[in-house]
């Protein structure tokens, strides 16, 4: 049985992060018997818009440093848009830096990110095509299936749900989306995105879409509890939490 501090870089108005990736350690919790617990940082964005994200990847190193203070034993930069709006590739840039802003503070642990970790597990999984489901404006979906399609991965198709608030994101009923996948093109899939956001709640919803679809399904949030956990050799496979959890 193991102890380990896991810390979260979120939006000012992320409520969704704090929420699933926590259960889906609880479930590893569950089956292995070690034990987690979540420490937050903020980072101010309340609207989904290329300035206030840029805005937040420049505040992030603070939010560091203060997670940094809590001696936790990894981190996560839990805003996936926020990185794939700077241009492809970012998230290799933004992992080293905030990487080395923590051990110049005293604490050597990794950071990872919401952007690299979906990359990371659709290749994991395979994927050479996906769809993906958004809640962003069509611009920045566009920016998102740029930036997986730079990474090797196509974009057969993607839905935006065309929501800027990100309160209202996280307030998005997840039972809507085994019906809006529906409507995915998924022609020649080898996997979908079901929330290409960790704002957007899909966790409850993953079993229902998987059955709708008959593909494996990853969210923002389940790829990041992945990776998080892959960091700290804790990984474990759960039932309902998506393709990246069947061992």
């Amino acid at each position: 049985m193991n102890d380990y501090r896991v810390g979260l870089l979120v939006p000012s108005s992320n409520t969704t992060m704090e929420t699933e990736v926590p259960e889906v350690l609880r479930r590893v919790s569950a089956a292995t018997g070690d034990r987690f617990t979540f420490h937050s940082s903020r980072m101010r964005m309340k609207t989904v818009s290329a300035e206030e994200l840029a805005a937040m990847n420049a505040d992030a190193d603070r939010a560091v440093v203060e997670l940094a203070d809590a001696s936790v034993d990894v981190m996560a930069y839990a805003c996936l848009v926020a990185i794939m709006s700077q241009g492809r590739g970012a998230h290799r840039d933004i992992e080293k830096r905030l990487t080395h802003t923590s051990a110049d503070v005293g604490s050597p642990v990794d950071v990872v990110s919401s952007a690299g970790a979906l990359i990371a597990g659709l290749h994991r999984l395979g994927a050479r095509k996906v769809s993906i489901v958004t809640p962003y404006l069509k611009p920045l979906t566009a920016l998102v299936v740029d930036y997986i399609e730079g990474e090797g991965i196509e974009v057969q198709d993607a839905i935006s749900l065309e929501v800027d608030d990100n309160l209202a994101v996280g307030r998005l009923d997840p039972e809507r989306l085994p019906h809006i996948v529906r409507r995915l093109d998924t022609r020649g899939a080898d996997a979908v995105v079901l929330s290409a956001c960790v704002q957007m709640p899909s966790l409850e919803a993953i079993p229902a879409a998987e059955a709708v679809l008959d593909l494996p399904v990853v969210t923002a949030s389940t790829a990041t509890s992945w990776q998080l956990l892959s960091s700290l050799n804790a990984y474990a496979p759960v039932p309902d939490s998506g393709a990246l959890f069947r061992g």
